[in-house]
């Protein structure tokens, strides 16, 4: 049950940070690169004060890296820009498909071979996001699809560097810490956008440090009791919690591109996982069957 709760919380927490973005950014109230800024930085404070929390050496040790660290700032500036252009449910589907289908892309990469469901699975999912950016009436900003692609391709390898982690909460913290300076030069550069407002602020101080900062603390405590096909399918339902919440919040319409967009990839995302949880179950009896030599 308390996997459960865990990872229901972390999942409302990932759809909210692309409906607080566009409340934000779609209201004009700051702009993107200042939101970037205050997100990563209120995240970077609160995590740095749970590591202080939970360890006796007082500050955080620097444990994360620069590579991890460039990936989440290409994430979380992409993120932002992207949601110029592009509705709740439309930006959280490209995300969270690209996502997806960098980390399988990766395995197969490194040498896995794959089940025939993971290989149908990835072709759908494939076709699903062709066919939502393909040019046409209802297509959405190529611009701003192709930043919140490469969002979710540097989330992607984020999380791959992040598996072998010994510490996931002060490893982040230390990577988020790094972003800042990378975000504040950004900032230099976009100057002549520079505007900000209170509610902007609160905005992105409530995407950072709570639906961030906490929701990643909350999804690693999740991943605990989670496997790793259980922990790609739950994210799945993230596109359509923000789809829903942009519905509600900001009167966003879902067309029918989306829709059938959403199917394929989603759909195809969910048979590659399938068919990656066959394989191991494949393998672990193939293991238990085998005599011992």
């Amino acid at each position: 049950m308390q996997t459960v709760i865990y990872s229901t919380l972390a999942m409302i927490a990932f759809a909210a940070n692309s409906l607080l973005n566009r409340l934000a950014l779609g209201n004009s109230a700051i702009d993107a690169a200042s939101y970037t800024t205050v997100r990563l930085v209120s995240g970077a404070i609160l995590l740095g004060a749970i590591g202080m929390l939970n360890r006796d050496k007082g500050w955080l040790q620097q444990r994360g890296t620069w590579r991890s660290a460039v990936l989440l700032f290409l994430y979380a500036i992409a993120f932002s820009f992207a949601y110029l252009s592009l509705s709740t449910g439309t930006g959280a589907l490209i995300l969270f498909g690209s996502v997806q289908l960098t980390m399988i892309l990766a395995a197969l990469i490194s040498g896995e071979r794959p089940h025939f469901l993971e290989w149908t699975g990835l072709f759908l999912a494939l076709s699903g996001l062709v066919y939502l950016v393909l040019p046409g009436l209802q297509a959405p900003s190529p611009l701003g699809s192709t930043l919140m692609a490469a969002a979710g391709i540097s989330w992607g390898f984020y999380t791959l560097r992040g598996r072998g982690s010994n510490d996931p909460l002060e490893d982040t913290a230390s990577n988020f810490i790094r972003t800042v300076p990378l975000v504040l030069v950004i900032c230099l550069f976009n100057l002549k956008d520079f505007h900000l407002s209170t509610n902007g602020l609160l905005l992105a101080g409530i995407s950072g440090a709570i639906t961030s900062g906490l929701g990643y603390v909350i999804w690693y405590a999740a991943l605990r009791g989670l496997t790793t096909t259980r922990a790609a399918t739950v994210q799945l339902s993230v596109p359509v919690l923000a789809a829903w919440s942009g519905i509600i919040f900001l009167s966003e319409e879902v067309s029918f591109r989306l829709m059938l967009a959403g199917v394929l990839i989603l759909g195809g995302i969910g048979l590659a996982v399938m068919g990656r949880g066959k394989k191991t179950d494949q393998v672990r009896e193939q293991a238990r069957v085998s005599p011992k030599r």
